[in-house]
């Protein structure tokens, strides 16, 4: 199902989203279920920033109890589990294992911080923290011989990406015109007549440059590290909030470890960097914490002395030693934080902040300013429960019991889902599907068409990445460019050669000269 196109758009919008990421996308969904007229423009590919370059985590924070924020700890364990069950293909529960240095953090400290985490939301399902004896447990494969007691809790991870994909796909279920690649150049209220004032909206679509037009009663500000930037160069609105640009890089590298489990290992200068099991033959470690002084955010990209910064720490608790030259793939992102006053970056709030401005009760503007994956789903109903005066007739919150597309499966068990799969696809390799299940849970379906056997997906890319699935996700994905399919939408990318990725990228692009 596509998006509308731009000449069948309604002629007044009732709410229009800037910004294609994780909150812009949790909010234009949320307000297409709630029966609103809903647009929604991303400059670039969606999640291509921020969304795509996280840890990949849905959890509470444990660290932010240090900084005393139980209320966003709360409500994100909350979160957690909710999550969990909304979207089964594309989060999974995850152990992490805390090896304990007793001259950072004193065990009594650690103990008490686990204990307030695991009892903060008091409906948790998820296995509670254990003190761990090292040597003699699962739980230590892969550490170094001199870490012999640590504790293991539970949280969750998330494909991030995927995560953005898949409300952008329930709020184009839901009526919303949906545009990849529209970059929002200038945004100002307008007279209607007699009626209540407008926003008019002005767009340009990458590549062409073409230009278009909308109208909206009211106007979502969710470009994320661009917030502040949209209000001096396209909204022309006065803000007094600030944020603050944070990058954050992860490295992958061959598999550190066996098992299931991730750690969350401890540093001299406070800070805690991770290490999780990652497309199944890779160990992903990060994030590193780097305030940026930029007055437009840009492309970032790892330093030298961030993947220096990673490796010792690896180094330092992990068996397998890795260098800068083990690194096989590295991202990063800018983290629009909002600004507390706190001097240390890795101590500034999490939280977010929602910025409301309008003039006589007409034209809302709302602005988001902060926030983070684990609780993309809370901020966009409390975006839309700000905005329920402007629009008397819409709907409740819905969100929290319905699951996204694909992820619709009894008591949302994957494993029984992906059981069904396997019988319904016999000869295609086991392995081959449960990526994909991974990928497109319950859509799987639409994706593989009529190809039941291995010779019917299509040309083979490398890695699990067939014709078939490719199509898909330029049909109906919003998928333009190679970095989208590899990258974003799969990450199939790691797992193909880089003559396999040139020979893809050459395949992608003359598709799409073909289809012009």
């Amino acid at each position: 199902m596509s998006s509308p196109e731009p000449s069948a758009l309604p002629e007044i919008l009732d709410l229009f989203v800037v910004g294609g990421g994780v909150n812009g996308a949790g909010i234009a969904c949320d307000a297409a279920g709630r029966g609103l007229k809903v647009g929604l423009c991303e400059m670039n590919d969606f999640a291509s920033a921020t969304s795509s370059a996280s840890t990949k985590l849905i959890h509470g924070g444990l660290r932010y109890l240090e900084h005393y924020e139980f209320r966003l700890v709360r409500e994100a364990l909350k979160e957690r589990e909710l999550l969990l069950a909304k979207m089964p293909h594309l989060a999974r529960p995850l152990r992490f294992v805390l090896p304990h240095e007793p001259h950072l953090r004193p065990r009594w400290m650690l103990r008490i911080g686990l204990f307030i985490y695991d009892h903060l939301d008091l409906r948790m399902k998820l296995p509670k923290t254990e003190s761990v004896k090292l040597r003699a447990s699962p739980y230590g494969a892969g550490l170094k011989p001199e870490f012999t007691f640590g504790f293991a809790y539970s949280d969750g991870w998330v494909d991030d990406a995927r995560l953005v994909i898949g409300n952008l796909k329930s709020a184009r279920n839901r009526g919303a015109a949906i545009l990849a690649r529209h970059r929002c150049v200038s945004a100002s209220r307008i007279g209607n007549g007699g009626d209540p004032r407008l926003w008019q909206i002005d767009l340009e679509e990458a590549g062409s440059g073409r230009r278009l037009t909308l109208r909206a009663r009211g106007l979502v500000n969710a470009s994320g590290p661009w917030v502040k930037q949209w209000f001096t160069d396209v909204g022309h609105v006065a803000t007094r909030k600030r944020v603050r640009l944070v990058k954050g890089s992860h490295i992958v590298v061959p598999k550190l470890h066996d098992g299931e489990h991730a750690f969350i290992l401890q540093n001299r200068d406070g800070r805690i960097v991770f290490v999780i099991p990652y497309e199944r033959d890779f160990s992903l470690i990060g994030t590193t914490d780097i305030e940026l002084d930029m007055a437009v955010p840009g492309p970032v990209t790892i330093a030298p002395e961030e993947i220096a910064y990673l490796c010792e720490l690896s180094n330092h608790y992990m068996q397998k030693q890795v260098t800068p030259a083990d690194v096989v793939w590295s991202y990063s992102g800018v983290r629009p934080l909002f600004d507390d006053g706190t001097d240390n970056p890795s101590a500034v709030t999490r939280d977010y902040v929602l910025e409301l401005d309008d003039v006589d009760r007409q034209a809302p503007l709302l602005s988001v300013f902060g926030g983070k994956i684990t609780t993309y789903r809370k901020l966009a109903e409390h975006a839309l429960n700000d905005l329920g005066p402007y629009f008397p007739g819409m709907g409740g919150p819905w969100t929290h019991r319905e699951p996204l597309p694909d992820g619709e499966m009894p008591h949302a068990d994957f494993d029984a889902f992906f059981d069904g799969l396997m019988r319904v696809y016999p000869d295609l390799p086991d392995s081959y599907l449960y990526r994909l299940a991974c990928r497109h849970g319950t859509g799987c379906e639409d994706v593989l068409g009529v190809a039941r056997t291995v010779p019917q997906l299509g040309r083979h890319f490398g890695g699990d990445l067939y014709e078939v699935e490719v199509d898909y996700l330029m049909r109906e994905e919003w998928a333009r460019e190679p970095d989208d399919v590899l990258w974003r939408r799969t990450k199939e990318g790691l797992h193909m050669s880089e003559a396999q990725r040139r020979a893809f990228a050459e395949w992608m692009m003359a598709q799409r000269r073909n289809a012009a």
